[in-house]
């Protein structure tokens, strides 16, 4: 589900260019980060220690999933696509260490990922420095694989919405994980196929024709439908002399569904699922693709991530869908925001004029009608394991010459917006993986 948010001016268009060469705070932490790193440093350097990693990690659902398999890899085997050109220029612009795409449709072997390195991101785009990612990670979705099952309860079996992940295709609106620094792939953890109803009390949906509770899937089907729509990965990086545990994810739309709101309560449960993770007391009933059980251990740092389709005040998600995760102890929120954001709410007006939240704080630009521009699009660092430094969306105002990167619709991008968090990473932390 697309959601609006965008980043002061000043960050997208004077202080981007900046951190292109220098991975450092924006605005006015523009000055105070670097001495503040110097003496870092010159701390580390004389106690022995290596000095703390300065780290900009970002989500981008870049809507290049396309409606044919193959389609993708064709498009990024040119380097003319004008889509993948100008979602390569606002990643360049922004220049993430480690970014998450969401809706990148999975392609074995990697071949879709390597072609959007090498012929778009290490290329410069409209006057932007190419940017090298060495790393990527990239693992099969459920969306477009075949259940078996009429899982809508249409009476018929067969097409996207019977598939384990609404998809046409398998792989439809995949995700890749790109890096610059090393990925520890022998330690990765997928849970494609962890079963929802494996989670202690899930949200199972409710047949509203019967009055029994947690019908809408017959015995047989639950002991197939899986919790996620995409996946859930635990993608441990090598930043400096530390390992960042980056948690990635795409939560269904809490929408295109009906009263069971099966959409809805999955969409729940998968952000449910990263909560139970961090916590030891929790995770118990977590077992991943390879069978090992349990969640992270307590002192691994970690960075939540991804298009979690759920907005805390606004739209169709399930009331304290994402407040699992804002509201967890062990999560810092740094709140991104930009200057576009609100601009555009203003501008389009119709259910963003009746919304709650800020739209200060806006990733995604829907419709008008509803849902409205919502927050959508997370970074969401450990407490007190990952220092939060600066953080925010790219979305510029219309006087900035680069909002012909994100547009109106039809969006020369996509509806959502880039979502950046600078962090430092002290020195010697999650070394025990």
């Amino acid at each position: 589900m697309p959601a609006r948010r965008s980043i002061p001016i000043a960050l997208t268009a004077t202080v981007i260019g900046g951190l292109l060469t220098a991975t450092v705070g924006i605005g006015a932490a523009t000055a105070a980060v670097p001495s503040t790193a110097n003496q870092s440093a010159a701390s580390a350097a004389a106690s022995g220690l290596p000095a703390a990693t300065k780290l900009r990690i970002a989500t981008f659902n870049l809507s290049l999933n396309r409606g044919a398999p193959g389609q993708l890899e064709a498009d990024l085997a040119t380097g003319t696509n004008a889509q993948a050109r100008t979602v390569a220029e606002i990643i360049q612009r922004a220049n993430p260490d480690i970014v998450l795409l969401n809706e990148f449709d999975y392609v074995p072997d990697g071949r879709a990922t390597d072609a959007f390195r090498s012929n778009y991101l290490a290329v410069g785009q409209g006057g932007a420095n190419p940017v090298d990612y060495p790393y990527a990670y990239t693992a099969p979705s459920n969306t477009g694989i075949p259940s078996g099952f009429d899982l809508n309860n249409d009476g018929t079996v067969g097409g996207g919405d019977d598939a384990f992940g609404f998809g046409v295709f398998e792989g439809q609106y995949g995700m890749a994980i790109l890096s610059k620094f090393p990925i520890v792939t022998d330690k990765v953890r997928t849970f494609q196929k962890f079963l929802w109803k494996d989670m202690p009390g899930a949200l199972l949906p409710d047949d509203p024709a019967t009055p029994a509770a947690n019908d809408w899937y017959s015995p047989d089907e639950l002991k197939v439908v899986r919790l996620s729509s995409k996946s859930h990965w635990d993608v441990p990086v090598k930043v400096g002399k530390s390992t960042v545990h980056v948690l990635a994810a795409h939560p269904t739309p809490p929408t295109f569904d009906g009263p069971e709101d099966r959409n809805g309560r999955r969409n729940h449960d998968e952000i449910r699922f990263w909560a139970d993770y961090i916590s030891p007391l929790k995770s118990r009933y977590i077992t991943d693709d390879a069978g090992k059980r349990g969640g992270l251990r307590p002192l691994s740092p970690f960075v939540i991530l991804g298009d979690q389709n759920a907005d805390p005040l606004d739209g169709d998600s399930v009331d304290s869908a994402i407040q699992q995760l804002l509201d967890n102890w062990r999560i810092t929120d740094p709140q991104a925001t930009s200057a576009g954001a609100p601009e555009a709410a203003a501008l389009q007006g119709g259910a963003n004029a009746t919304h709650q939240g800020d739209p200060k704080y806006d990733t995604a630009d829907f419709a008008d009608t509803a849902p409205g521009n919502l927050r959508a699009d997370y970074v969401l660092p450990s407490r007190g394991l990952l220092q939060v430094r600066d953080a925010g969306v790219f979305w510029p105002t219309q006087s900035d010459p680069l909002s012909a990167l994100t547009g109106v619709f039809p969006f020369p991008s996509s509806d959502h917006r880039l979502v950046w968090v600078d962090l430092r990473v002290p020195r010697l932390v999650g070394l025990l993986g």
